[in-house]
């Protein structure tokens, strides 16, 4: 809005249930003019924000189960899904459109990836492993930055600063030297677990100004990288932790797992937020603890539902463990509401209808607490079991597919040599067909690069043994295929020259 002189938004829910300005927005976006109804009734708004569909759709901007009435009322869910579709329709995959031909990929996230190791490489103390946990730390944004103004700032001072002070150099040398406004505070990314489609809307206003050579060795070291990032739990038990090239565990010791009410009692919680158990704290704890579990049960009842689509599970399963995670930082706060409770009533100072109001809020937390926390390990459970499930088909699809080919080159091998010309060019064509073959099957064996298995104590590592043992078995049978491919290709061009 402010590359186009229209006045900002204020309130991202109810101003855009018009539908105004929406379309002042894509009128910026595809350079056209969209007229608008001027009425203030909800049949102006919904025919407005019908357009702002419509307009979208010709656009090839895919909208799922968004409609206007959902944009008309306020739903902030779909609202935010509707502006990300815009985002990435527009600020990511546009820009990114020439690159992705040039380099011939389809993955727009690789691509930005590579980009930015390939950024940063000259700094080793920067390690970009995703769009996550790797910018927390503030080191990789000023990593690009260097990259292309070295003489900007010097490193060794970023080097000294917090992660906080490292954001906001970043931040602000980003909108100073190259005008991009500053969509993130350092407060946004110095997290655990970074949002990871803010960062991608960043990373990528840096990509559309700055030169954006991607070499092709740079998408293949991505291509074979081990998802090996740490998030750290508030806790003292540690994170998530990801291992291994071709497995992410998560131990059953490791994941977040958020403890019964009595059992934080029972370990004697430190009362953090409450000095002294008098009722005014004790009433005014309880409310935030209640604030918050509210807007916890809200987020789980949010989530979308199980996908039968293997990347969206991984996904659904990593935004869950951070939910766990955030389950089991706060777990302290909800075990000191209970002991401050159990304290105002063996004091003896309160009357007998506060020592029963309390007694209720306890009963009150605690089940709602103990809700939360069966439905949120039902649901990790639930997607586990779905992820592995479909894991496990990908990996038998492979398997057959290896076993067609391994038969089809059978066949090649037992050909007798061409006769002449001719004969040779057909039996090139017809290689050129398992090469194809082989290109498409390749997309289905990255995704293989980053299987999710998790650890419990009935598995234990034989879980991952016995996953490890099958990925080695069809990795050799895919590497002796593309071999024999190779080779033969290059046979069959000298023959034929």
């Amino acid at each position: 809005f402010s590359k186009t002189g229209k006045t900002p938004i204020k309130d991202l829910f109810s101003d855009l249930r018009d539908g105004r300005k929406l379309l002042d927005l894509l009128e910026g976006l595809t350079n056209t003019v969209l007229t608008k109804e001027r009425g203030s009734t909800r049949v102006h708004s919904l025919n407005n924000v019908n357009k702002v569909l419509q307009v979208l759709h010709q656009n090839n901007v895919d909208l799922v189960n968004i409609g206007g009435t959902d944009i008309v009322d306020g739903n902030h869910k779909l609202t935010l899904g509707l502006i990300w579709s815009i985002i990435l329709h527009w600020q990511v995959k546009d820009i990114m459109k020439d690159i992705m031909s040039n380099l011939q990929q389809t993955n727009s996230e690789k691509i930005l990836l590579s980009w930015v190791r390939q950024c940063t490489r000259p700094n080793p103390e920067v390690n970009v492993l995703n769009f996550t946990t790797s910018w927390a730390d503030g080191l990789a944004f000023n990593g690009i930055l260097h990259h292309f103004k070295p003489d900007a700032f010097r490193w060794d001072q970023v080097l000294k600063m917090s992660p906080v002070e490292r954001l906001d150099h970043a931040f602000t040398l980003a909108k100073n030297q190259l005008g991009i406004e500053r969509l993130l505070d350092p407060e946004d990314v110095v997290v655990q677990l970074p949002d990871k489609k803010s960062i991608i809307m960043y990373v990528t206003s840096l990509f559309a100004v700055l030169p954006k050579d991607v070499s092709m060795e740079a998408i293949r070291e991505v291509e074979t990288l081990p998802r090996r990032y740490k998030v750290e739990a508030e806790t003292s038990g540690p994170g998530l932790g990801m291992q291994n090239v071709a497995t992410e565990e998560a131990s059953s010791s490791s994941r977040p797992r958020p403890e019964t009410l009595s059992t934080l009692t029972e370990s004697g919680a430190e009362m953090e937020g409450i000095l002294e158990a008098d009722l005014d704290n004790y009433q005014a704890t309880l409310e935030e603890v209640l604030t918050w579990l509210l807007s916890a049960e809200d987020a789980l009842q949010m989530q979308d539902e199980v996908s039968d689509d293997v990347e969206e599970v991984k996904e659904q399963f990593h935004t869950h463990e951070a939910f766990m995670m955030e389950l089991t930082a706060h777990q302290s706060s909800v075990g000191n509401v209970l002991q401050a409770g159990n304290q105002l009533m063996a004091q003896g100072s309160l009357t007998e209808e506060e020592e029963d109001e309390i007694r209720e809020q306890m009963t009150l937390l605690n089940s709602r607490w103990e809700a939360l926390r069966v439905a949120s390990m039902d649901r990790q459970a639930r997607l586990h079991e779905v992820l592995m499930d479909l894991q496990q088909q990908q990996l038998q699809q492979l398997s057959d597919w290896l076993t067609v080919t391994e038969e089809r080159i059978k066949k090649m091998e037992t050909q007798p040599a061409a006769a002449d010309l001719e004969g040779y060019r057909e039996q090139i064509e017809n290689h050129k067909e398992l090469q194809n073959d082989l290109e498409a099957e390749q997309v289905k064996v990255n995704s293989l690069t980053h299987m999710v298995v998790v650890v419990d104590e009935n598995s234990g590592e034989s879980a991952t043994a016995a996953l490890e043992e099958q990925l080695q078995s069809l990795g050799e049978r895919w590497a002796a295929v593309c071999r024999w491919t190779e080779e033969r290709w290059q046979k069959l061009q000298d023959v034929l020259l």
